[in-house]
């Protein structure tokens, strides 16, 4: 019998310009997307700067590589990070990559990257400049993955009312809809979330306080919802339209 299709993925963080307390919870989040066969943490680890990493390094199976500071104000790890991936990506081995940084220096490694036909996961802080969120086929904000018992939630969920507000969410998914639907008006959910990815690699509905995108499309109260079997024994598969088009389907 056949195996079922993994996708493997290289896990490179810029421990530099990343926290430590997003290791277990990025590593989770990077299991959604398929399984890590490689996983490495670049930077200078004689320096007292990165002693919060070496713990995460033991618990997550993380190797470091060690990049030393050669001159100041020049940024060997990125350098060292690069050629490692350029050398991963021309082995073959890999489906895809995830890059850890908010350091725009990783931009056009990301945009080599996807010219390859492989899949690029950005991971960073919300300061991480544009052109870096672009590069990448889907970027997660790493603050969104790190939970904050100590703390009030910063991300409640929106009500309808708040979403509505937001123009260019309703036009995200009003467009995305409108794109992946069939004469009726009717989409796949996973045709609406590919477009919606693909439009806004950054977009997450948790950054809504929805922890999926169904849930965060229901909310705003504009859409329908219809679950349907696609046959005995299988999964049921979620459709989403336009609540304006109802009435045109009815026409």
């Amino acid at each position: 019998m056949a195996s079922e299709h993994v996708t493997k993925l290289a896990v490179l963080i810029d421990a530099d310009n990343a926290q430590p307390t997003i290791a277990e919870p990025l590593l989770a989040e990077v299991a959604k997307y398929g399984t890590a066969h490689v996983k490495r943490a670049y930077g200078d680890w004689t320096s007292n700067h990165l002693k919060g990493w070496k713990e995460q390094l033991l618990t997550q199976s993380i190797q470091p590589i060690q990049q030393f500071g050669y001159t100041s104000g020049k940024n060997a790890t990125d350098s060292a990070m690069i050629i490692d991936a350029m050398d991963l990506l021309y082995s073959g081995r890999f489906n895809g990559f995830c890059i850890v940084s908010s350091d725009s220096d990783f931009t056009r490694l990301a945009a080599r990257i996807r010219e390859s036909g492989l899949i690029v996961y950005g991971f960073g802080e919300r300061k991480t400049p544009d052109p870096f969120v672009a590069a990448c086929d889907k970027f997660i904000y790493t603050d969104i993955l790190i939970a904050k018992p100590d703390e009030e939630q910063p991300l409640k969920p929106r009500t309808a009312a708040q979403l509505k507000q937001d123009s260019s969410l309703v036009n995200l998914l009003r467009n995305a809809v409108d794109a992946a639907s069939d004469d009726d008006g009717w989409a796949t959910l996973s045709g609406v979330g590919s477009i919606v990815t693909k439009q806004r690699p950054n977009f997450d509905a948790r950054s809504y306080g929805y922890n999926k995108l169904s849930e965060l499309i229901t909310a705003t109260t504009l859409f329908e919802m219809d679950r349907r079997s696609p046959g005995e024994g299988r999964p049921k598969v979620i459709y989403v339209r336009n609540k304006s088009k109802k009435a045109t389907a009815r026409d």
